[in-house]
């Protein structure tokens, strides 16, 4: 991996940008890699526009904000409608498959991979995991990082005494990942 750019998209409480930050710690402090986080997010605290932009990289990050990014992770159809034009050319689209309709507007070229998150967060007993579902089914998609450094960026991001909960979400969206990732 020279540098992977991910854009993070959905509403205030979906938990956008402890995505981020939690992908971040697995590059940064469980793989060895660089990593960069910028936030942007509305004054409401839940239900407005929220985003993080996470970049990777085998090398120092000179420069922290994306462009085009090469993956896209969509939590709300308005964050489809604003990001997916911004997609990289042969990039890819992660998606809560309950939330978001792709079927009209995605760029040629662009691979798409849907996930029912918030169906398997309330099969947890927990809507509020929908969040670390979508980070294991990024994982198993793009196999970004390895399964134990998602598993400790993921028990050293959450509230104590959540952490077996918020493990369990993230096996259940990394094993669908890992699944449409050999399906394709």
């Amino acid at each position: 991996m020279a540098r992977t750019e991910i854009r993070i998209g959905g509403l205030g409480g979906q938990g956008i940008i402890l995505c981020g930050a939690i992908i971040g710690k697995a590059a940064a402090i469980y793989s060895g890699k660089h990593a960069t986080l910028i936030q942007a997010f509305g004054p409401e605290a839940r239900g407005s526009a929220c985003s993080a932009q996470v970049m990777v990289s085998d090398e120092v990050i000179g420069y922290p904000y994306i462009k085009a990014p090469d993956i896209l992770v969509l939590l709300s159809q308005d964050a489809f409608n604003q990001f997916v034009p911004r997609l990289k050319p042969g990039g890819m689209v992660l998606y809560e498959s309950e939330l978001v309709d792709v079927s009209a507007k995605l760029p040629e070229g662009a691979a798409a991979s849907g996930i029912p998150a918030t169906r398997f967060a309330e099969e947890l007993g927990r809507r509020l995991v929908l969040n670390i579902i979508m980070v294991g089914f990024v994982n198993g998609v793009t196999e970004l990082f390895s399964a134990d450094a998602m598993q400790k960026a993921v028990a050293n991001s959450v509230p104590k005494g959540t952490e077996d909960l918020n493990l369990r979400a993230l096996a259940r969206g990394y094993e669908y990942g890992l699944e449409r990732r050999h399906k394709a």
